[in-house]
């Protein structure tokens, strides 16, 4: 009698764990991502994670400036479309109980130009372009800092500005002109610190045209992020090792050669 009791209380157990296992599986996890290579990439990450039991959604948004908003509103369950400071300032601006768990992709800034062909051929006094809004000029020159052009104050950290520069060793003219305007100098600087959007819609790649490039771990990495409670979530981390898989650095070196970087 015991023991019939306890092999009915072994079924019911297994009856009541079913339903629970099955939702599990069949979890859906939507990740909202914008057009082009993040898009392009997620694909290829859904198909890794499926390979893995993971079902993603890849949902594209136009609008970017969309998408934390609806990670926080649970629309989606993460997002991979920014890089990490631009996170930081949609926190600190709206409040989003949001965290980033792994860097996905860098979309690098590069140094580009008409007239040189290596750094080593820059001449004392010549005129550059950089970015003129904040970020871009804070990226532009960490940029310009590790290819040791100039330095500027430690305390600056990632919002540096022209007024923070302590040594310009080649006493270059720094031009700071609008994003959407910095190809059209290209005849008239020695070189400009362009990114990867704009130079892509210039026909110009950091891998094949850029005179020096970002490197792959820079601060302003892409990254994927989740609501705070979510973080340790067992499909997190299952998402991350899909995203870091050989699969997935194969295919983005094949598909962007070193125009789009792994920092991982």
């Amino acid at each position: 009698m015991k023991l019939l009791k306890f092999a009915t209380a072994l079924l019911l157990g297994a009856a009541f764990l079913l339903p629970h296992a099955e939702a599990a599986e069949s979890q859906v996890i939507r990740i909202g991502v914008i057009p082009g290579a993040q898009a392009q990439i997620m694909d290829e990450v859904r198909r890794v994670a499926a390979s893995q039991g993971l079902t993603l959604d890849v949902v594209v948004f136009d609008q970017p400036e969309r998408i934390d908003a609806a990670l926080a509103a649970k629309e989606i369950d993460a997002a991979s479309f920014e890089d990490g400071p631009s996170l930081d300032a949609q926190r600190k601006q709206h409040g989003y109980p949001l965290t980033r768990v792994t860097t996905t992709v860098t979309f690098p800034i590069a140094l580009y130009s008409r007239t040189l062909t290596n750094l080593g051929q820059l001449q004392r006094g010549a005129t550059i372009a950089i970015p003129d809004d904040a970020d871009g000029t804070s990226r532009a020159l960490i940029l310009l800092q590790n290819f040791t052009l100039l330095t500027f104050r430690d305390s600056a950290g990632l919002h540096a500005k022209l007024s923070d520069i302590t040594s310009n060793r080649l006493n270059l003219k720094i031009r700071r002109v609008p994003r959407a305007h910095l190809f059209d100098t290209l005849n008239s600087v020695a070189f400009a610190v362009i990114d990867s959007d704009d130079a892509a819609r210039a026909g110009l790649y950091p891998a094949r045209d850029g005179l020096g490039i970002e490197d792959a771990r820079s601060p302003y990495a892409n990254v994927l992020t989740v609501r705070d409670p979510d973080r340790t979530q067992p499909w997190v981390s299952q998402l991350v090792a899909a995203y870091h898989s050989n699969d997935v650095a194969h295919f983005i070196l094949t598909r962007y050669q070193d125009s789009v970087r792994r920092p991982w």
